[in-house]
């Protein structure tokens, strides 16, 4: 729902009724993850995407139905459905779609959860998709990680989904839960989608050269809060960064050092360092490769050259960092593409961002066999 906050917060501010689509389970080679979604507004247009193209139409369709009835739809679109080429699911994947009519009615809490996603608060809304009781599908609750809003039905249902939807709030997981109709654990009846909306990760760019302005457009793209950080004034200036959230004039070392004791820095941040100029590269790929587990930056790459890369390493050895910490380190940043523009160096240290947090090789798909969507 992240994608098309926006349109749907725009018909429900408007006093409207959206129709939703959202894909909460998948199974095999399905286009799009669980979470993605497709807003049908009164006027007929469409945000989103549930499939990639491939049965965007019959869901539309769906939303419009599920709109003038006012009963929520779970549909299953794949191969093991006599209609599943029709309606253009050709991937061979499965999916299961639940379709609901969106209002200030039927979503009050709807401005709350874009204002703690607005806010970079965790929040997760957990919905009741299948129930033997039709009047329960389409509950919400609403889960922060210390607070509940709305309710599935029962004051049982509530603190067994409550507590479960916070640990995969916590872990960054949306999925389907299952349980008996009034919340029992360990039975059947009552499924419930989970959808979690942790705080967007973060990209530090040390740097404020034309590279990190081209890496902060294309990070933005694929969903970071970007930080453009540099301790020369007259180079880190908003202007010249209009993609990243924020421009921080300071020593790049100074600044992350202070990040990661606030508790700013986790396993999910990119750290790429962009300068190559040892005095700023140094200290701060020092700072860098000593956080602490758990304060840890998922990713840390520096740019430059394989001379300046074998000079780098040396120095950095010289005040003391291991081969086990220099082996996080990805030097030269990026891929092999061939990059030369800014903007195609972007893309391929993107790349490389990618494959380390999916564990792809990099290699050309017709290289390799296989799953093409790597858990």
């Amino acid at each position: 729902m992240r994608d098309v906050l926006d349109e749907l917060l725009a018909v429900w501010q408007a006093g409207g009724t959206a129709g939703l689509s959202t894909v909460v389970r998948t199974m095999k080679s399905a286009p799009r993850p669980p979470g993605a979604a497709m807003v049908v507004s009164p006027d007929g247009s469409v945000a989103g995407s549930v499939s990639g193209g491939c049965v965007e139409a019959a869901v539309y369709e769906v939303a419009n139905d599920v709109v003038a009835a006012g009963q929520p739809e779970l549909q299953r679109y794949g191969v093991s459905d006599d209609d599943a080429f029709a309606v253009g699911l050709t991937c061979g994947g499965i999916i299961d779609i639940f379709t609901e009519a969106v209002s200030r009615n039927t979503f009050p809490q709807l401005e709350r959860v874009a204002d703690d996603i607005a806010a970079h608060r965790a929040v997760a809304v957990a919905t009741v998709i299948a129930h033997p009781d039709d009047r329960r599908v389409g509950r919400r609750l609403i889960v922060g990680t210390d607070s509940r809003h709305g309710s599935l039905g029962s004051p049982r249902a509530d603190d067994a989904v409550g507590d479960d939807a916070r640990g995969l709030l916590l872990a960054g997981r949306s999925a389907v839960l299952t349980y008996g109709p009034d919340g029992q654990r360990q039975e059947a009846g009552m499924e419930v989608f989970v959808s979690s909306y942790a705080p967007r990760p973060r990209m530090l760019v040390f740097g404020a050269i034309d590279f990190a302005a081209a890496l902060a457009q294309q990070a933005v793209f694929l969903g970071y809060r970007v930080t453009v950080c540099d301790a020369r004034p007259v180079f880190a200036t908003p202007a010249r960064f209009p993609a990243a959230e924020e421009v921080v004039v300071e020593w790049p070392d100074r600044y992350l050092a202070a990040q990661a004791e606030q508790g700013s820095i986790d396993e999910r941040t990119a750290i790429c360092v962009l300068t190559h100029d040892p005095k700023f590269d140094v200290p701060v790929l020092d700072v860098a490769l000593r956080l602490p587990s758990g304060r840890r930056a998922g990713y840390i790459g520096v740019m430059g050259s394989r001379r300046t890369h074998d000079d780098r390493m040396q120095r950095l050895r010289d005040i003391g960092l291991t081969d086990a910490e220099l082996e996080r380190l990805s030097s030269p940043i990026g891929l092999d593409l061939g990059a030369r523009t800014p903007e195609e160096t972007a893309v391929s240290i993107a790349a490389e961002i990618i494959a380390r947090r999916w564990g792809g090789g990099g290699r050309p798909l017709t290289e390799t066999d296989g799953r093409i969507h790597h858990e």
